[in-house]
């Protein structure tokens, strides 16, 4: 694989940012490694971190880039720092960046496929609330979606308490607006969907993970609306180890290939 973490501007953010990106690379010479690169464009998966992170995280946390390389698949992980992949009050356009303007940027800086068979989303945390409201709010564009652990029910989140560390984050984002029933309450989204649309949805969550009620509940809604639906709850917590297993296992469910 090559490894870049590419620094650019987002013209729909107004400043410089940055995403870590896997390419496949084909190699003879490499011991203990067969890449899966094949000669055409390759598929993409958007990898979206979490709260506290950046887009660092994944291939720093994981082994991503060794459980990526036999399947020939580049790995997109752009950075929104603490945003929840929205269009904030007082802050950035996430929610345009991610959708809108890295898929453009993707295209014109790499070789990869732009064929909707060939394109994926997974995230975990806030990434896999960013990941399940990207492709409901735009199914066309996706063959699978996935969250780890997803924070999901971002209007009970949004009308608890600030975090300690960032007592203001719901006001940047929201300025004190009500997320239920917005585009950007995902449960609002799968209410409103088109389940002949919608991409097949993989929804895992440790069942000691404070956030396992919210992965639970979608999966049960989404299921209950005729949509496509895997779902893995297995003992585990809101750490690293867990979302390294799980994410082997999102990749073997991904339709690559």
């Amino acid at each position: 694989m090559a490894h870049l973490r590419c620094d650019f501007v987002a013209d729909s953010l107004g400043l410089a940012t940055s995403m870590t990106v896997l390419l496949p690379q084909r190699s003879s010479t490499r011991i203990g490694v067969t890449g899966g690169a094949g000669d055409g464009p390759p598929p993409v998966l958007y990898l979206l971190h979490g709260l506290s992170d950046d887009d660092t995280a994944w291939v720093r946390n994981t082994s991503i880039e060794r459980y990526v390389e036999q399947l020939g698949i580049a790995v997109v992980m752009p950075q929104v720092h603490r945003s929840f992949y929205l269009d904030q009050a007082y802050g950035g356009n996430y929610r345009t960046f991610l959708t809108e303007e890295l898929p453009q940027v993707v295209g014109r800086f790499f070789r990869v496929s732009e064929r909707r068979e060939d394109t994926f989303v997974a995230g975990l945390s806030m990434g896999g609330y960013g990941a399940l409201s990207w492709a409901l709010t735009d199914p066309g564009r996706f063959a699978g979606a996935a969250s780890l652990s997803g924070a999901l029910d971002l209007a009970a989140l949004a009308a608890g308490p600030g975090r300690e560390e960032d007592p203001r984050m719901w006001e940047r984002i929201a300025d004190g607006a009500g997320l239920a029933g917005t585009d950007a309450d995902p449960f609002a989204l799968l209410q409103r969907a088109d389940s002949s649309a919608v991409p097949p949805l993989y929804l895992c969550c440790g069942t000691e993970d404070p956030l396992f009620e919210h992965s639970l509940r979608f999966a049960e809604r989404a299921s209950s609306a005729g949509l496509s639906v895997t779902s893995s709850f297995t003992r585990g917590e809101h750490e690293w180890g867990y979302w390294d297993a799980r994410i082997r296992d999102v990749l073997d469910w991904l339709p690559i290939g």
